[in-house]
Formats: structure tokens, C-alpha cells, sequence
């Protein structure tokens, strides 16, 4: 349930990036438009009932469907279908909260609690634990409680804050904040997270990202630069390679799904620096934190190419963390 929503200079609309089929299917979603005269940014609306995305995943606040500058588009529809309850039906830059080791996904609470008893999921509410011992990301859970938002916005800036109340001593304060810069094609997504608890909370944040740049598929048009020397931890299937700090396509992808963790970054949280470049079309965004980068995932299919940067948020009670993750976009003749 949204709550507290402050309109200034624009008004509810609900918008879509049209690149697939289902775009008159899911245009029916609540969402909100952002400028700076710059750049567009549409966001959907966390609804618990009428929300374009009521799955049991991803931090349901600031979900972006599409970003345009110069006539070039940044993320969109991946599927061709749409379900509001599934775990991936999803665009854009949109988060995840996960607790545990990173080849062990967790949640808060999951492994304490029985089947049939709740746990947390930072972003969502509280959810049902199913007969399975072990938390699986794109496992469906019963939603018990979802959590409620209060919701401003103006005409360049949008913010989400969560205070969840929750169980067994696990209770938190979550804000999200979407500023568009002045002058600049780019936007900030801050982050805030309290713990109002009595039990520390041991999670980790990442933006799975979801790129697709002018609707091209995903291929040897695309390449992904870092500042650090990069390397593959598991077998590409001969699709990409490494040229020291670049990720390139050898082939234009076909069904195949691809996924392995990148290593090589330092604790250094410049090394949290991001470039995807569509070079068929000259059109690119680069994604810089201010945060270490503690574990970096990559998983593409044809349609989307997805850098998952993960930073850490441990927190003991009372005590509270700060990130920022900055998008500039651009464009090469």
C-alpha cells in the first residue's frame, strides 16, 4: 500500500517503454515520470495490489521501466511476457536484498523459522517460509505482510521510505531516493538503511541492472569496461572474453543464459565503476558507487546484460548505512 504521496508538478501516470508486445499489458501499471530536461526516467509505483511487480525478490521501490536521452533508451521489457508475481518479470535498474553467503542466498529469519512461520525480506515485508530448508531467490513465497511505503515525489526526484515492523527482533527503516541531476544526464539512487531492531542485521545490496540499450540484442555489439583487470570465474561457453579491463562478445547470443561471477576488483570503492556500451548505436551508461564492491555477479541472455555489483549492510542495532550508486548516461557520434 503506497501512503503519504506528495505531488508536485506532475501528475500519476502510468507509462511504459513500448519495445516488446506486452507493452499494452503492462501499461496499466501505476507509474510516474521524472525530467531534468535532459533525460526521462519512468518508475513504477510499489502497489501491493495493482503494482507492476508484487514478487517475493526484488526491493519493490524505484523499479525503473526506462530511461531516455538524445533519442537513445536505456532498459526496458526483457520478456515478452509479463506476470506481477513472478520473481524476474522485471526491468530496469532494481534491487536485492540478500542475508547469508553469496553461493547460499538467505533471508532474514528463513532458516529459524518452520514451514508455515514468517520471515523477512528487506524491501517486500514479511513472507511464508515454505517446507524447504534452504531460501531460494526465485522461489514464489506467500506474501503474509507486505511492507507499506510513503511515497514523494517533484519533477526530478522521487523517494520511498519503508519502517518495517517485524519479528523475532528484526525491525528496520529503509529509504530509497532517485534524484536527477541538474544540467547533467544522470541520476543518483541513495540508499538508507536503519537498523530499529534488537537483533544485528547481516545483508548485502545489489542492482541487477537489466541493461538494454536501443532495443539491440545482446551481442558483439555490446562490450563492458571496468577499472580493474577482470576475471572470469566459470565458463562462458566461448561467448565473451577478456582483454584486461574489457568484457566483449565473441558472438551474438542465441538462448543461451549465461552466468558467472567477475573477480579482480580491490576494496577500493573506485573500483565500483561500471561502463555498458552499445557500440553499434554509440550510446552507453557508466555506474559508479561510493560503496566497496564485495562480490560482482553477471548473468545475460539475448535480451538483457545485467553487472550485479554487491555491497555490504551490516548492521548492529540502532546503527544505520548510507550508498549511493550514480547512472550517467551518454552518447559517441
Amino acid at each position: 500500500m503506497i501512503r503519504g504521496m506528495f505531488i508536485a508538478s506532475i501528475s500519476l501516470s502510468f507509462v511504459l517503454c513500448a519495445m516488446n508486445s506486452n507493452a499494452d499489458e503492462v501499461s496499466k501499471f501505476p507509474a510516474v515520470e521524472l525530467s531534468n530536461g535532459l533525460i526521462k526516467v519512468n518508475i513504477y509505483l510499489p502497489d501491493a495490489e495493482k503494482g507492476y511487480y508484487r514478487g517475493t525478490r526484488f526491493d519493490w521501490s524505484g523499479i525503473i521501466s526506462q530511461v531516455e536521452y538524445k533519442g537513445h533508451t536505456y532498459f526496458g521489457e526483457w520478456k515478452n511476457t509479463h506476470n506481477p508475481n513472478n520473481h524476474d518479470d522485471i526491468t530496469g535498474p532494481v534491487e536485492e536484498f540478500r542475508t547469508g553467503d553469496f553461493n547460499e542466498p538467505n533471508a532474514l529469519g528463513y532458516k529459524e523459522a518452520k514451514p508455515g512461520e514468517p520471515f523477512i525480506k528487506i524491501g517486500i515485508g514479511l513472507l511464508e517460509k515454505i517446507d524447504e530448508p534452504n531460501y531460494k531467490f526465485w522461489q514464489s513465497y506467500k506474501i503474509i505482510k507486505p511492507g507499506s511505503w510513503e511515497v514523494k515525489y517533484g519533477k526530478d526526484w522521487i523517494e520511498f521510505k519503508q519502517d518495517f515492523e517485524g519479528i523475532n527482533g528484526w525491525s528496520y527503516s529503509y529509504i530509497k531516493r532517485i534524484t536527477l541531476a541538474k544540467d547533467k544526464p544522470e541520476f543518483v539512487i541513495y540508499h538508507s538503511l536503519k537498523n530499529t531492531g534488537t537483533r544485528p542485521i547481516e545483508t548485502s545490496q545489489y542492482n541487477h541492472n537489466f541493461f538494454i540499450i536501443d532495443n539491440t540484442p545482446i551481442g558483439t555489439n555490446y562490450v563492458l569496461k571496468f577499472p580493474f583487470n577482470v576475471k572470469i570465474m566459470r565458463d562462458l561457453k566461448g561467448s565473451l572474453d577478456v582483454n584486461d579491463k574489457e568484457v566483449y562478445f565473441v558472438k551474438d547470443l542465441g538462448d543461451e543464459s549465461l552466468f558467472s561471477e567477475f573477480e579482480g576488483f580491490s576494496d577500493d570503492p573506485k573500483d565500483y565503476d561500471i561502463t555498458v556500451l552499445n557500440k553499434k548505436t554509440g550510446a552507453g551508461v557508466r555506474i559508479k558507487g561510493d560503496n566497496p564492491i564485495v562480490h560482482l555477479n553477471f548473468w545475460t541472455v539475448k535480451t538483457t546484460i545485467c553487472p550485479e555489483p554487491f555491497v555490504s549492510a551490516n548492521l548492529s542495532p540502532n546503527e544505520k548505512k548510507d550508498w549511493n550508486i550514480t547512472y550517467s548516461f551518454f552518447t559517441n557520434p
